[in-house]
């Protein structure tokens, strides 16, 4: 079968398309006949090195996060789906192997598919969804009046941020271009900041929560627009040691890594009276089927960028790192 294959780590030309054996579904395993992938800046990320104190793995490997499908072979034990199923998976961070016509992933991490997309839409909704749901019902515990601002709402999981948020019951501000202003107001924004025009942290206060998806200068501006008790979550600034502890379960040195790399980040939240986080999302067929409701209910819905053919797989890469997708970059097969 064919498969965008991670050879080395580097630049775009340490992935290749290649042929590959066929993989066989342990016990608790599904096999997946793959017709969409979703990219990802983690996938890049991965591909240059940048993840390799965090996630070790064994080259060449299968890359990719997010897929959608149908259900082609079930290994041995128990199982919770059908021959020819629609699901949609976020993958398992060690294993991967999204990007493949073939992929073997662990029941628990499937779900159903949401009845009313195709797979290019649902292909790009998992990886996305969970973070956008995890920081906002778990993590920032956005509720009815919550005043939160998310930066960069016009991205992947900003565009699904903005919608879970609105209907979780919060007073969403965000950043977006002017490109960006007319798809983020439709998603539900109450306000936008152009970020190329105005410095938010200078114009906005008295905020109960942030959702940074920019990091660097953003992240840090951040802190000037909360009221004391305020939160921030952020999944593009550095990790500090709740990520070590309870998204990675990484041994103490890696702890004691990122309680040092985050030392000045950590000190401006205590200056703000304010709380920081670091989240890496957890696969969760459970959360899946969360989202794939809200899905069908019309509360969420994905935002596609472009879909590209998998046989041009480096050339959707290439448009993901130029920046400024307004929503998901999915490859069909």
């Amino acid at each position: 079968m064919r498969a965008y294959v991670l050879t080395r780590y580097g630049g775009p030309d340490a992935m290749e398309l290649r042929d590959v054996p066929v993989p066989q579904p342990g016990p608790g395993d599904v096999r997946i006949k793959v017709a969409a992938a979703g990219l990802n800046p983690v996938d890049f990320k991965f591909r240059r090195g940048a993840l390799r104190p965090i996630s070790q793995v064994r080259l060449p490997i299968v890359a990719g996060c997010e897929l959608a499908g149908t259900v082609e072979a079930i290994g041995p034990g128990p199982n919770r789906f059908s021959i020819g199923d629609r699901v949609y998976a976020r993958v398992d961070k060690a294993r991967l192997g999204a990007f493949a016509e073939l992929a073997c992933v662990q029941q628990e991490l499937v779900a159903a598919m949401p009845a009313s997309l195709g797979f290019a839409e649902a292909a790009g909704l998992p990886l996305a969804g969970l973070t956008a749901l995890q920081a906002l019902r778990d993590e920032l515990a956005v509720g009815r009046g919550t005043r939160l601002f998310i930066s960069g709402g016009a991205g992947g999981v900003g565009t699904l941020a903005i919608q879970l948020a609105k209907y979780l019951g919060a007073q969403v501000t965000t950043t977006a271009s002017a490109r960006g202003e007319a798809l983020v107001r439709r998603l539900g924004a109450d306000a936008v900041i152009d970020y190329n025009r105005e410095d938010f942290s200078a114009v906005l206060h008295g905020f109960d929560a942030v959702l940074d998806l920019v990091g660097g200068v953003t992240l840090r501006g951040s802190f000037r627009i909360l009221k004391p008790g305020g939160r921030v979550v952020s999944i593009a600034g550095v990790p500090e040691p709740l990520t070590a502890t309870k998204d990675l379960g990484s041994p103490p040195m890696i702890t004691a890594a990122f309680w040092l790399m985050s030392m000045g980040i950590r000190r401006r939240a205590r200056k703000a009276k304010a709380s920081y986080r670091y989240l890496f999302m957890h696969p969760s067929g459970d959360d899946l089927r969360t989202l794939a409701a809200l899905v069908d209910a019309g509360h969420v819905q994905p935002v596609m960028d472009r879909t590209y053919p998998f046989a041009d797989i480096g050339g959707a890469f290439a448009a993901l790192e130029h920046g400024h997708a307004k929503g998901k970059i999915v490859v069909t097969l």
